[in-house]
């Protein structure tokens, strides 16, 4: 009974022996916390507490009173003087973006006129007939606002009085589905947009 004993009791140490062994590594890292920020010098209290933040100002609004009302005159003026446009529209042939000598003409015309009214900004829009994708028409569109545009830089309007923008076959001046209407629908039309 003693071997027995003593084989259990060698038995139960070593077990003791693994379990303190196997418990016996390394501890994981426990988190400390910061440390509190150190006192604002000359500050007698010992509280740490962040300072509030500062109270929002309210500003008075300012409504102006007048030229609200000189702006939307602006903006009808610019309707009325856009609807009987003083600028001339720029026409092109059949799939090109080329200046005729009719066309450098009327963007002659039209840079005397901007150069008279130095306040004006115009917008060049490119315009074509219904044939052809919509992409390719964009595409043409963009071409002949960016050439009217170039020539008008050319007879000394400031670039920065001119922007272009294209329409493609989306806007026609004329709906009908024939020669004639396509003629009128290749086209550069002029738009003020500031005055």
């Amino acid at each position: 009974m003693r071997g027995m004993w003593s084989k259990g009791a060698l038995a139960v140490l070593m077990l003791i022996s693994l379990a303190l062994v196997a418990c016996g590594g390394k501890k994981p890292p426990v988190a400390r916390p910061a440390p509190p920020p150190p006192p604002v010098a000359g500050a007698g209290s010992t509280t740490t507490r962040p300072p509030s933040p500062p109270e929002p100002v309210a500003e008075p609004t300012v409504v102006p009173a007048e030229p609200l009302r000189d702006e939307r005159i602006n903006a009808s003026s610019l309707d009325d003087l856009n609807r009987n446009s003083p600028l001339k529209p720029v026409f092109f042939e059949l799939d090109s973006s080329e200046l005729s000598a009719e066309a450098q003409r009327a963007l002659t015309d039209n840079a005397t006129l901007m150069k008279s009214n130095a306040a004006w900004s115009v917008t060049i829009e490119g315009h074509c007939d219904e044939r052809g994708t919509p992409e390719y028409n964009l595409a043409l569109g963009e071409r002949r606002a960016i050439a009217a545009r170039a020539y008008l830089i050319s007879l000394g309007i400031p670039e920065g009085r001119l922007r272009t923008v294209s329409y493609g076959k989306e806007f026609p001046f004329d709906p009908a589905h024939d020669d004639a209407a396509y003629a009128k629908n290749r086209r550069a039309h002029f738009v003020i947009t500031a005055k």
